[in-house]
């Protein structure tokens, strides 16, 4: 992943303030700031969401292994 440095982040800035003028400029900053929250938002509920799926199938697994095994020991007594 390429890296940004600050000259590049103030000829940004510099840029955006030019098309978007000085007044319009905080208020596009808060709503990419707004848009930048609510996808950390969503990606963090669906990693969660993930994880909690992915620990029913291996506590599913382990139930299952555990009952295979009581099994095997029932038949070999």
């Amino acid at each position: 992943m390429p890296q940004i440095g600050w000259l590049e982040i103030l000829a940004v800035v510099v840029i955006a303030i030019l098309v978007l003028g000085p007044k319009e400029f905080p208020i596009a900053l808060k709503k990419i700031g707004s848009f930048i929250g609510k996808l950390k938002n969503t990606f963090s509920s669906f990693q969660r969401e993930i994880s909690s799926a992915t620990s029913e199938i291996d506590f599913e697994k382990d139930i299952n292994q555990k009952k295979d095994l009581k099994k095997k020991d029932k038949l070999d007594d």
